[in-house]
């Protein structure tokens, strides 16, 4: 399917879905000002004291009388507060899968080098960032990319699900369209189209408005699209991999309840705050609240006017909130008398924060982990690494379950790299073109103490041999080290038996 010619809605996502994206996206950002301008249609600074949609019913009325959708009072400055648990619960989450670089491992010596080299050279950071995009808008784009004055191999890079119209079928990605905005202003919108399918890219340059894609442009009439324009075979690029998708989707967890009857949705992934946005709204007003009660909770001093300072005559008169004397009265001074009124509001500190706590721990469970992981129980005592995982169970499912979807999608892209290497762009020789196979690692490591304890015991029961053991001991290893390793300690042990055997045979001289 070639890139579109006409000028056309963009992007072509259904609107149900692209609000849900925007929603998500405002969580995310932890920005209070996109918060507001998502829910109030406007800065919190700049809003009426009503809406009309407030007194609305439906979806529209509900989310409008949420605590980010009411605007504050006139003549008042911002009080709102946010807090940033959606980020944290996003960030988390990648944390969970890729606290460790994940192992690519394939039969071929060669590829396994160049594996290991991928990995070492950037992958894992990208997939911490896809991880943590992944997780907050329901689903990321892995992405083969390459420029010859930047690397002399392409690399793998990551694409937000809000950037990208993907084409599905029977829930796998045939082709995909990213875009990407070079130019804005006031009137219009540059935007630079990607499309890739399988061995080849398309590229095409499109000058339209906020909510159309426009005309579609030669690629050298932009600087950003230029370079393209000089390696396209009339809009496109070939890859010299004519079997494999340069591009590959994450979904985060299907499947999306809230798209299951939206054909052109049904396949994507869904997002670790779906259903979550109230208890993230709920927080902040608690939080708010919870400072509120800090703000008008400050000690006051009411005392006569004659014992404040006056600022002279024509200097007038200003107010501090923060001044400890709150406001002076006309009243005589009475020798002998104190005429100091103190006045200090309650802080319902115990209340906000079992409120705060509450909602943190329902958020973190809708979204799939435990409470744990979040640091809200436990006594801070020293636990064993059984023992996190037991507190953590939760968690631990929602990231054996995410796996399931991360595991095929790297190695698509992997072996996709691994194909345009050994194509005639870079003409790579020795590569195992087989996808290779993907092993996530622990994200709970077990104490030098534990692994040794462990070890200690399999050596007893005879149950696991010198070099099984040493791997165990140093899992960071290589084979030459733990070869050497196994032979120092196979030596020290003979020595040991020979010594053990000599004392025992010794004659016991007589006194």
């Amino acid at each position: 399917m070639p890139l579109p010619q006409n000028d056309i809605a963009w992007p072509p996502t259904d609107p149900c879905v692209q609000a849900a994206l925007a929603d998500w996206d405002a969580w995310y950002s932890a920005d209070p000002d996109r918060l507001g301008e998502r829910y109030l249609g406007r800065t919190s600074r700049e809003a009426p004291d009503f809406r009309p949609s407030q007194f609305r019913g439906g979806m529209v009325g509900r989310v409008a009388r949420w605590f980010w959708g009411i605007p504050s009072g006139p003549g008042q400055k911002r009080t709102k507060l946010h807090v940033p648990i959606a980020g944290d619960i996003a960030r988390t989450s990648s944390s969970l899968l890729f606290s460790e670089p994940p192992v690519l491992l394939s039969t071929e010596k060669g590829t396994q080098a160049r594996l290991d080299d991928l990995v070492e050279s950037g992958l894992h950071p990208t997939l911490l960032e896809a991880g943590e995009v992944c997780a907050a808008l329901g689903g990321a784009y892995l992405r083969v990319v390459w420029d010859q004055e930047i690397s002399n191999r392409p690399w793998i890079d990551s694409v937000a699900a809000d950037a990208a119209v993907p084409e599905f079928r029977y829930g796998r990605l045939i082709a995909v369209t990213f875009w990407t905005v070079v130019e804005q202003d006031n009137r219009e919108v540059w935007r630079h189209l990607e499309r890739h399918e399988k061995g080849r890219i398309l590229h095409g340059l499109y000058r339209g408005t906020v909510g159309t894609l426009g005309t579609r442009l030669p690629l050298a009439d932009h600087p950003d699209t230029e370079p393209f324009a000089n390696l396209v075979t009339e809009d496109w690029i070939e890859t010299g991999a004519p079997a494999h998708l340069t591009a590959a989707y994450v979904p985060n967890v299907r499947p999306a309840k809230a798209w299951r009857h939206i054909p052109s949705a049904a396949h994507w992934g869904q997002s670790d705050f779906q259903g979550v946005e109230p208890i993230f709204d709920a927080l902040d007003e608690t939080w708010t609240s919870w400072m509120r009660d800090i703000r008008i909770g400050k000690g006051r001093i009411v005392v006569p006017n004659s014992m404040l300072r006056d600022h002279g005559p024509g200097q007038g008169a200003s107010w501090n909130e923060d001044q400890e004397v709150y406001a002076g009265l006309e009243m005589l001074e009475r020798p002998g008398e104190n005429q100091l009124t103190v006045t200090q509001f309650a802080i319902r500190v115990q209340e906000h924060k079992e409120t705060c706590s509450a909602l943190i721990e329902q958020a973190a469970r809708q979204a799939g982990y435990s409470a744990a992981t979040f640091g809200i129980t436990g006594d801070g005592s020293a636990v064993t690494a059984t023992e996190i995982r037991a507190r953590e169970r939760r968690s631990m499912s929602t990231r054996a379950r995410k796996t399931l979807y991360w595991r095929p999608a790297l190695a698509d892209i992997v072996a996709a790299l691994l194909a345009v290497e050994a194509g005639p762009l870079f003409g790579v020789s020795a590569l195992d073109l087989e996808p290779p196979h993907v092993e996530f690692e622990d994200s709970i490591s077990e104490s030098p103490k534990e692994v040794a304890e462990t070890v200690e015991l399999l050596r007893r029961a005879q149950a696991a041999s010198a070099e099984t053991l040493v791997r165990m001991q140093h899992p960071d290893w290589d084979d030459p080290q733990v070869s050497r390793e196994v032979d120092a300690i196979l030596n020290e042990s003979k020595r040991t038996l020979i010594d053990s055997t000599t004392e025992a045979e010794a004659p016991v001289r007589a006194t």
